[in-house]
């Protein structure tokens, strides 16, 4: 859900995964990382590389749904993917946890057919709240939707959950904070928070951000989440830890999941995304081809016909942005 660029950092490493629980492992190191040719491949849909990959990390936001109804040709694309063997895990950087997110999709006409798994950011953040990153009393920053964090715990983390019990507390007596987003999207900003967020760092409270993206657009409309909020904590000073993407702990969820579901340990994966700085820079730090969608976020920067990218432009673009796809397309189709 939604893109934005982010610091990237192990926040496994931050957080310290304790309590009964195995740490997720490792993301892939410089040296099992692939080499990569310098220009990017503009293609015309995935099915013209498909045949290449076992399974796709599919972002949702700009590439699946635009926050009010899903994409037709999207949709097509991961069913036939589906149908020669491929395997669909949808990876989000909503702070929801899985099961609120498959709810969310399906009143977006998302069908329960294009995919085989969700993974989210608020998945790979629970892990973190309840191994004690920010400690047992915690002050929520977020809207009334986004409770389903701390209420909507997935079987293999209850054990954990028991044992490191969490409540919400207001900001003067918490230990620490988990941020969600504004609690008003539609007409709050960074700015608003202003006030809290220096309290907070008088406190020397760390903040969870549960979901790592700057901005989302909802239709035309263009909103801050909550990975805005942890970028001006720490130009304040503050510590926030992040779990979603380009961060190693989703990917590794993802990696774990993906196992279950495929029973194979080293699946070719492509990651699918049209956030440069979270759907690429994540997909490449863990070593995995990446599809841009062009036609997201970004779509102004490579020229008047959002259908046709300009190659020099995308180019010219990414190599100002030190990032690298190993493919581009319009729109996920």
């Amino acid at each position: 859900m939604g893109k934005g660029e982010t610091k990237v950092g192990s926040a496994l490493d931050k957080a310290g995964w304790t309590g009964g629980t195995e740490p997720l492992p490792c993301a892939l190191d410089e040296a099992t990382r692939h080499e990569r040719p310098a220009m990017t491949d503009l293609i015309d849909s995935l099915a013209a590389i498909s045949g290449q990959y076992d399974a796709v990390f599919c972002d949702l936001w700009g590439c699946l749904h635009n926050g009010k109804t899903a994409y037709p040709e999207a949709v097509a694309a991961l069913r036939a993917f589906k149908a020669k063997g491929g395997t669909v895990l949808l990876l989000t950087n909503s702070p929801r946890p899985a099961t609120s997110v498959e709810s969310q999709i399906a009143g977006l006409n998302v069908p329960r057919d294009c995919w085989d798994d969700i993974v989210s950011s608020g998945d790979a953040a629970q892990y973190g709240l309840f191994s004690g990153a920010v400690g047992p009393r915690v002050h929520h920053i977020g809207a009334p939707k986004d409770l389903t964090f701390f209420q909507e715990i997935p079987p293999d983390l209850a054990p954990l959950a028991a044992q490191h019990p969490v409540t919400l507390v207001p900001l003067r007596d918490a230990t620490g904070v988990v941020c969600t987003g504004l609690a008003d999207d539609t007409t709050e900003t960074p700015d608003d928070y202003r006030a809290t967020l220096l309290q907070m760092k008088a406190n020397g409270l760390t903040m969870l951000c549960a979901n790592p993206d700057l901005i989302v657009d909802l239709g035309d409309r263009r909103l801050y989440c909550a990975g805005a909020l942890a970028q001006a904590y720490e130009q304040m000073g503050g510590t926030a830890l992040y779990f979603g993407k380009p961060h190693p702990p989703i990917y590794d969820l993802a990696r774990r999941r993906l196992t279950v579901l495929t029973g194979k340990d080293d699946p070719r994966i492509l990651c699918i995304g049209d956030g440069v700085n979270t759907d690429v820079q994540g997909g490449q730090s863990e070593g995995l081809d990446t599809l841009f969608v062009t036609g997201g976020l970004a779509a102004h920067e490579f020229g008047p016909d959002v259908n046709a990218p300009d190659k020099a432009k995308l180019d010219a673009w990414l190599a100002e942005k030190q990032q690298y796809a190993t493919y581009a397309i319009a729109f996920l189709r």
